[in-house]
């Protein structure tokens, strides 16, 4: 298997001190790429007779990779290494979000309306009337983002207190991409009686909930219960928002490849929390030619102890990964690396499309089928057509908060999965094109259109 390639997740910073000979710095250089590291920025920080001091940026490709780049470095006999520091790690540090008042309080009278007394007359007005909540607090702009733990990242059961850098940094893109206040919500619990009245708990404060990495199945009870239990958006983003941005890449890829939604084969790799809702969605966009795999094979209707949400998409025959993939148009991994081989894609129809979106190591590297494979995209932001829910939860939910919806439709997601495909033009789409950037300030603006729009249709907006 090819290397994956360097990427800022696994940057770093590396203080040196090298002798004040020209072509020291050159030995340096040499070394990192001959071990694979891809230098950036090169700083300088102090210079005398004798020495120089910099600060290089490296990307590597893992932990180890890192590590084998610092020893490379180490092993250059002009240079002295003062400091390494993982650049990941120095952004988390003190955490990544604070709170910040709207209002400045500079004198007794600014508190005495903020505060008490004046917050007192505030009080009674929401209790008289408590829509007046959504204008006198945060509620009409804020989203608590809610996990228990169980399903982060690609990385597993880690708790509570793990799963909060995962959260705070969804509280960072709701801000920078929506302008929506997001608090992290990290229960110690994982029974789901628990969690769902916590929520409920909890849900004056919120004008939505967004689930996260919470695992399968219960995360689907959850969704459930809290959908019927409250009058507010509820949003498991695992689910959902991998649904959207995936249903949106495959809208654009089909043009590529003169395909239609209604004709296509689909095989799905992976039963999970995404998997069955990218499968749902698919279906609501007339695609209905779908196989499901798990890591038993083809979910079957022979197969037994199958929950009610693998049973629904069930099909007559079972057999393994690679008997679903024959003739079929389009692979779709939400599972585990390297499990899907340039030989099972040769097996595909003409002009495949494969979505390798395991993370961080996709079920296929891209450089092993890039002259097979028609359309490829992935999870990763070092490959071309990055499937990232962020195209999709900040406007979804702007768009939910601005028009009070009730609860989120399927249809609501159909329509910001189409609104994000409308924004790759004809004259920009090609195989590396398929999705907008998460940069295109236009993203969160159109899908916060298209989900009100869909949600006055529905019946389920208050304003």
């Amino acid at each position: 298997m090819a290397d994956l390639t360097p990427n800022s997740s696994f940057s770093l910073t590396v203080r040196l001190e090298l002798l004040n000979r020209a072509g020291t710095l050159a030995k340096v250089t040499k070394a990192i790429a001959e071990v694979g590291g891809n230098l950036g920025q090169v700083s300088l920080i102090e210079r005398n007779l004798k020495t120089i001091k910099r600060e290089l940026t490296i990307d590597a490709f893992s932990t180890e990779h890192a590590e084998k780049i610092v020893a490379a470095i180490k092993s250059v006999a002009e240079v002295n290494v003062l400091h390494v520091s993982d650049r990941t790690f120095d952004i988390h540090r003190g955490g990544k979000i604070h709170i910040q008042s709207r209002i400045q309080i500079t004198s007794s009278s600014d508190l005495a309306m903020a505060y008490t007394p004046g917050v007192g007359r505030i009080c009674k007005a929401i209790h008289e009337d408590p829509e007046n909540v959504y204008s006198l607090t945060i509620k009409s702009n804020s989203v608590a983002i809610v996990t228990d733990g169980s399903a982060v990242l690609g990385l597993g059961n880690l708790g509570p207190e793990a799963a909060l850098p995962v959260m705070e940094g969804k509280s960072m893109l709701f801000k920078e991409f929506a302008d929506i206040d997001a608090f992290p919500v990290c229960l110690a619990t994982q029974d789901v009686e628990e969690i769902i009245k916590t929520v409920k708990n909890i849900a004056p404060v919120f004008g939505g909930v967004n689930l996260e990495d919470i695992a399968a199945p219960r995360c689907f009870e959850i969704e459930k219960r809290l959908q019927e239990e409250l009058k507010i958006p509820i949003f498991h983003d695992d689910q959902h928002g991998t649904a959207i941005v995936t249903v949106a890449a495959l809208i654009n890829a089909l043009k590529l490849v003169k395909k239609e939604m209604e004709t296509i084969r689909v095989v799905i790799n992976g039963a999970g929390a995404a998997g069955i809702a990218i499968a749902r969605l698919l279906n609501k966009a007339n695609c209905t030619h779908i196989i499901i795999c798990d890591s038993k094979g083809i979910i079957s209707k022979d197969r037994e102890n199958l929950t009610s949400e693998k049973q629904f998409f069930a099909v007559e025959k079972g057999g393994l990964l690679k008997d679903a993939l024959v003739e079929a148009d389009v692979f779709i991994g939400v599972s585990a690396p390297k499990i899907l081989t340039p030989e099972m894609v040769k097996m595909m129809a003409k002009n495949p499309i494969v979505f390798a979106m395991a993370n961080p190591i996709p079920e296929i590297q891209p450089e092993l089928i890039q002259d097979i494979a028609a359309v490829v995209a992935t999870g990763r932001s070092d490959y071309p057509n990055q499937i990232n829910n962020v195209l999709a939860f900040p406007g979804l939910f702007r768009g939910a908060l601005d028009c009070r919806a009730t609860a989120l439709t399927t249809e609501m997601y159909l329509q910001a999965a189409k609104a994000i495909a409308s924004l790759v033009s004809p004259n920009v789409l090609d195989k590396e094109h398929i999705i907008p950037s998460v940069f295109d300030n236009r993203v969160a603006t159109t899908v916060s259109a298209a989900v009100q729009q869909a949600a006055r249709e529905a019946g389920v907006a208050k304003l």
